[in-house]
């Protein structure tokens, strides 16, 4: 979807390049700053590694979104599973190492206490539904998401099958979508997408926890929701009236102005939250188009990485309800969510170990 179609992106003004975005030594510098650099005094900490979740933008992508079957022996087999990912991960981007190949692990609420037996990220609970008066943002079950991509859809689908065939009856599979680069980064309504995400030293700040929440600090939240378009509708409309519902130029990709206070507001305006300073809070996503021509399928998987949660709620409330209420995001006359769960992201160094028992 468009630059911050189902949900915002900030600094407007920045732009995602498709080459990649910063190299994650950024992130580990980031923590190792607030995290892992006590006085000389006090005892070190163990390093805190993050997981790739600022992997560089790819052409192909999966979102396997999973439930764990009841029964002890199901959460011991996934327990296991999940502390390999690492090892299965490398096996798999060592057979094309210009591929981009990674793959990120979310945890549901619902899973986290019996799957981890760690505490609780402070704000992680089950997608939060929110109806407005014409349109709802509806929560559906998932315990695990694995977000797999790079720039070959062969390793990717190599990668699921290993990863299932572990896993067995311990999982039952609730959604799989596989979600494509749509030329010059746009999604399947026509418009650009990615624009603001936040690039650069940037990055790791918007998406990982630090020392507001000591025992989740490397972890990020994520939060994702499958979109289907309705495209003879949107294409029904000028490229006026769309570029209005959007808040940006189709073509050239140009910011338009906010509407007045009180007014209709664009996407790009609702889905825009700031602190009492005007200061934007940053998420990352990297929303994929999907679907099916002969089925008549099309739309867009968001998928976005917070180190707040609360900022990707925010901003649900204020498209599906409206600022001011009742004046809900146009672009979800056109765009309708079909599932929406929400996850944590552990660091790696809390995955590899819950072999442990």
């Amino acid at each position: 979807m468009p630059e911050d179609l189902l949900l915002p992106k900030y600094h407007l003004s920045a732009s995602i390049h498709r080459s990649g975005r910063r190299p994650i030594a950024s992130t580990h510098q980031f923590i190792g700053c607030l995290v892992s650099s006590p006085p000389a005094s006090m005892s070190r900490r163990a390093p805190i590694e993050p997981q790739r979740i600022d992997a560089p933008l790819t052409q192909s992508a999966t979102f396997l979104v999973l439930t764990v079957n009841e029964g002890p022996e199901a959460t011991k087999t996934v327990r296991s599973v999940l502390s390999s990912v690492a090892d299965l991960a490398k096996n798999v981007a060592i057979r094309d190492l210009n591929a981009s190949f990674a793959c990120t692990v979310g945890i549901g609420s619902s899973a986290w206490d019996s799957v981890t037996r760690l505490p609780r990220p402070a704000e992680l609970h089950p997608f939060k539904e929110i109806k407005g008066k014409e349109h709802a943002a509806i929560s559906t079950p998932g315990d695990l998401l694995f977000h797999i991509r790079s720039e070959r859809r062969d390793l990717n689908f190599e990668f699921e099958r290993q990863l299932m065939d572990l896993l067995g009856d311990a999982v039952t599979v609730v959604d799989e979508t596989n979600g494509f680069r749509y030329f010059d980064v746009r999604d399947l309504l026509g418009f650009v997408d990615g624009t603001a995400n936040p690039v650069g030293s940037s990055v790791p700040a918007s998406i990982l926890i630090a020392e507001e929440d000591a025992s989740a600090s490397g972890g990020s939240y994520v939060v994702i929701q499958k979109y289907i378009h309705d495209l003879k509708g949107w294409k029904s409309m000028s490229t006026e009236e769309q570029e209005s519902i959007i808040g940006r130029s189709k073509l050239e990709n140009i910011e338009l102005d906010d509407a007045p206070d009180g007014q209709q507001q664009s996407h790009k305006s609702l889905a825009t939250i700031e602190d009492d300073d005007g200061n934007e809070f940053d998420i990352l996503r990297d929303n994929m188009p999907f679907g099916s021509p002969g089925l008549g399928e099309f739309g867009t998987y968001f998928i976005g990485y917070s180190r707040r949660l609360w900022v990707i709620e925010k901003m649900m409330e204020r498209m599906f309800v409206g600022d001011p209420p009742g004046l809900h995001d146009r672009i979800l006359d056109f765009s309708k969510p079909t599932s929406g769960c929400t996850f944590f992201v552990p660091p790696t160094t809390v995955l590899d170990k819950l072999i442990d028992d």
